[in-house]
């Protein structure tokens, strides 16, 4: 910072405005979830210096098959298996410290090695608590009662401890390194809160407490001063910088198909939010999308198949939830919303995902576009009964018909895969980067 003192010759002098530091690479979500984003950060994380998590807490579920271990993740950034990267889980972030260090204990059972020397937290993210978890669950059974239906929550405590956060009533990871008495008395009155809300709820608060000073130890040598560190990483030498979004562009808390969506920022935006870092620094944005869609939990799914292709494709594609294990619901892909998340996100290349899951249908379906009493309608409606109400239009392709699995280029996909994805592309505006066609880190065919 310039003291423009008499002996300082550049005084008066306009900074040259071309030093905007590193850029990042976000990888995001571009349907409801379970696209296979891991695999893609997975795939960058190997040539990465940081990988961060900017949103969401251990509701996400990322797995990563190296060398035919098979990791999952939760609240770890996935990039925690490459040695030799750093790994950031940023202030948006909600943290349930028993959660983070079972995780890293599962997975240090599976090879992991050397987490703890790569894990920076930071100071200022938001803690989840047992009770929040408790209280999510008493949420559910409410909106069973009141309402008939639920949202369909992974029950991990994120909504409430979200709620918390914005009723300025929550705890931070600075909260609990710093004085304890004062922690402790904070603690105890946060439980008082949500007992007043939630008369069944029983919390043995000293119990709670001398668990969370123990992890509090546990974490100590990992936490930072989020802003300054990321400041450092843009702007000290050149660095790669990944950022791993949760969650998903259709579970976005504004732009989701709400209430039945997540409670933070799952695009574009929740990665300048939750880790401090300006716009300006956003490099390459990817979208991750299957090649058809699903969905887990219940809200409207326009082109949702009820019938014996939607279970073809829940059964050849082991759609099931990593952190719940609950069935997904399946369907064609749709363009609409891949169009609409692109629209927020600004997508500069997409990853197509499980393309060999196709490989035996004999016709394919494609949404896009979306009518109402036959009309077409220009947006992707933000009203659930609306969308509830749409009839999608259709574009078929001819099946394929042979195995996808062992391709390795473009050039080893069939003619009629290949126009598949060339409409795809063509129909988003946006490139195709990779397609998928198997679990392992090989399958993933780059195009550019």
């Amino acid at each position: 910072i310039s003291t423009n003192s008499p002996s300082n010759p550049t005084q008066g002098l306009k900074r040259p405005r071309n030093d905007t530091g590193n850029k990042v690479t976000v990888v995001l979500g571009a349907q409801w979830g379970d696209e296979g984003k891991g695999k893609v950060v997975d795939l960058l994380a190997t040539q990465s210096d940081l990988v961060c998590r900017c949103q969401g807490g251990n509701n996400a579920g990322h797995t990563v098959v190296v060398e035919g271990t098979e990791y999952d993740f939760h609240l770890l950034p996935s990039g925690i298996i490459n040695p030799k990267s750093i790994c950031v889980i940023g202030n948006g972030v909600v943290i349930h410290l028993p959660g983070l260090f079972e995780e890293a204990e599962k997975n240090e059972k599976k090879g992991l090695k050397g987490w703890e020397k790569r894990l920076i937290v930071s100071d200022r993210a938001h803690l989840v608590f047992d009770f929040h978890q408790v209280v999510d669950g008493i949420q559910e059974t409410q909106r069973q009662a009141t309402e008939g239906k639920i949202i369909g929550t992974t029950k991990k405590g994120i909504g409430p401890t979200y709620t918390s956060k914005a009723s300025r009533i929550g705890l931070r990871v600075c909260d609990l390194l710093g004085d304890f008495k004062e922690f402790s008395t904070k603690f105890k009155n946060l439980v008082a809160q949500y007992q007043s809300m939630y008369s069944s709820l029983t919390v043995d608060t000293d119990t709670q407490l001398k668990k969370l000073k123990e992890y509090g130890e546990r974490l100590r040598p990992m936490v930072r001063d989020g802003v300054y560190y990321m400041y450092e990483a843009l702007h000290g030498p050149p660095k790669k910088i990944l950022v791993e979004g949760a969650n998903a562009a259709l579970l976005d808390i504004d732009f989701g198909t709400y209430p039945f969506v997540t409670s933070s920022n799952c695009t574009v935006g929740g990665a300048c939010t939750g880790l401090g870092i300006p716009p300006l620094n956003i490099g390459e944005v990817y979208g991750v999308s299957k090649a058809y869609t699903t969905r887990v939990g219940i809200g409207a799914f326009p082109t949702e198949q009820l019938n014996a292709t939607g279970e073809l494709l829940q059964t050849r594609g082991h759609e099931v939830g990593v952190t719940t294990g609950r069935k997904r619901r399946c369907g064609w892909l749709d363009l609409v919303i891949l169009r609409y998340a692109h629209m927020i996100n600004g997508f500069t290349a997409i990853a197509l995902t499980k393309l060999d899951i196709l490989d035996v249908l004999d016709e394919i379906k494609v949404g896009v576009a979306y009518k109402i009493n036959g009309k077409r309608i220009p947006h992707f409606p933000a009203n659930m009964e609306l969308l509830h109400k749409v009839e999608v239009e259709y574009e078929t392709f001819p099946g394929w018909k042979s195995d996808t699995s062992a391709a390795r280029k473009w050039n080893d996909l069939p003619q009629k895969a290949q126009n598949y994805i060339r409409f795809v592309e063509n129909h988003i505006g946006v490139p195709i980067k990779w397609v998928g066609v198997g679990k392992s880190r090989e399958c993933m065919i780059q195009m550019f």
